[in-house]
């Protein structure tokens, strides 16, 4: 596809158009284009974008595809002006971007881009984005519409967990925790919010079938004017025994939030809530030591192989060599080997020895029924009650109401 701006004279119909420095820098966008668009679709240079905007012919736009790079931060300012002057005349935009740093992709997302795709595009990244687009907006039903309704009072436990190692179920069990610490007491069940903080892949969503909405894009964006109403916005009650912050919609840089916005993103949620668990991303990144240093509780979660056990030792070390508080950490071994496996027991006990740990809880293998339960979208509670998993995961739950409520008491 030549860089030509689209004109009347075109033998296609333009539907779609990008915009950028130079798209021959942008060659898998090129690739990506004609794959979903055949010849329907432009290209226009930033000087070239808004007097199109203003001709006829853009009236048939249905997206167009900003991409820019790390030359192009300079020109924000005009970025952004060509952004909202395509959500001004209906036009959909696609952000596409390459080594840009987070302060200038939060300004560009805060002057209404739909979608955020990181360049080089992920395969499939870009249809599915555009796919999204074409999507008719969903009708909220009357109770999504509601704003979760908070009280200023609280001062809740903050507990974190993160898997350290891909598959290690870190997720899962920060989902069942949070539903059975909401559900523990049944006289007075205390409020518990459940933060996603994967930004980029975050799965609590998925695992309790809940929407990824708008709100919550728009709190990360601004984190700094965020109060306890706007925070209220973003969340989506689960049952209506506790709320969850989900992660966005799409995917975003994990340094898009700073050290400082996270603290406070954490303050206010422990302002109204008895509990905050936070689902952390398996990668560290700066805010890592915000969490760690917040957190009363500070789940890692391993398996019982060498990715686990190697990871820990990198983790050890850098922690340690931050003097961070690594002591903090209780070891969590996901898919413990059986009461009767004693060369499981063995080999568990050798593994806490040479990394010089202590592996405090130790949580049964659930088998192929807590997929299920995490695909329909259902705590274990609900899927599965008698799961040995759900039951361990009940008995931290019980301990840790039990702290928090002679803790109340003390108080």
């Amino acid at each position: 596809m030549t860089s030509t701006a689209p004109t009347q004279d075109d033998l296609a119909p333009i539907v779609a158009c990008t915009i950028s420095r130079d798209v021959q820098e942008f060659d898998l966008l090129i690739e990506d284009m004609e794959l979903i668009l055949g010849e329907h679709w432009g290209d226009l240079g930033f000087e070239e974008a808004l007097p199109f905007m203003n001709q006829p012919e853009a009236s048939q736009l249905e997206f167009v595809a900003m991409a820019i790079d790390s030359q192009d931060e300079p020109e924000i300012a005009r970025l952004g002006t060509i952004i909202t002057g395509a959500k001004e005349k209906g036009i959909k935009v696609i952000l596409i971007a390459e080594d840009v740093t987070p302060a200038a992709l939060h300004q560009l997302l805060r002057t209404g881009a739909d979608e955020f795709v990181p360049y080089p595009l992920p395969e499939g990244e870009l249809a599915a984005a555009v796919e999204r687009l074409r999507m008719p907006e969903p009708v909220a039903a009357p109770e999504a519409a509601e704003t979760v309704r908070l009280r200023g009072d609280g001062d809740g436990v903050l507990i974190a967990v993160q898997g350290l190692a891909g598959g290690a179920g870190s997720s899962t069990i920060a989902v069942n925790l949070a539903y059975e610490l909401a559900t523990a007491n049944k006289e007075k069940n205390p409020r518990v919010c459940l933060m996603d903080f994967g930004l980029q892949f975050g799965s609590v969503a998925t695992y309790l079938d809940l929407p990824r909405r708008e709100a919550v894009m728009e709190l990360l964006s601004d984190v700094d004017s965020m109060d306890g109403e706007s925070f209220a916005q973003a969340l989506v009650s689960f049952e209506d025994k506790m709320q969850v912050l989900t992660s966005p919609a799409d995917v975003l840089p994990l340094d898009m939030l700073g050290a400082g916005e996270v603290e406070k993103l954490l303050d206010v949620a422990r302002e109204h809530f008895d509990y905050v668990i936070v689902d952390m991303p398996g990668t560290l990144v700066q805010w890592t030591e915000t969490v760690l240093n917040e957190a009363q509780v500070y789940f890692a979660v391993i398996g019982l192989d060498m990715r686990s056990a190697q990871n820990t030792l990198r983790l050890k070390r850098a922690l340690q060599a931050e003097d961070l508080p690594f002591e903090k950490l209780r070891f969590v071994l996901n898919r413990a080997p059986k009461f009767t496996d004693l060369q499981g027991k063995s080999r568990v006990k050798r593994m806490a020895e040479s990394l010089g740990i202590s592996i405090d809880i130790q949580f049964p293998d659930g088998g192929k029924i807590v997929d299920q339960a995490c695909d329909h979208g259902l705590p274990l509670a609900s899927h599965a009650a008698k799961n040995p998993l759900r039951k361990e995961i009940v008995k931290l739950a019980e301990t840790l109401n039990s702290i928090g409520g002679a803790d109340e008491e003390a108080a």
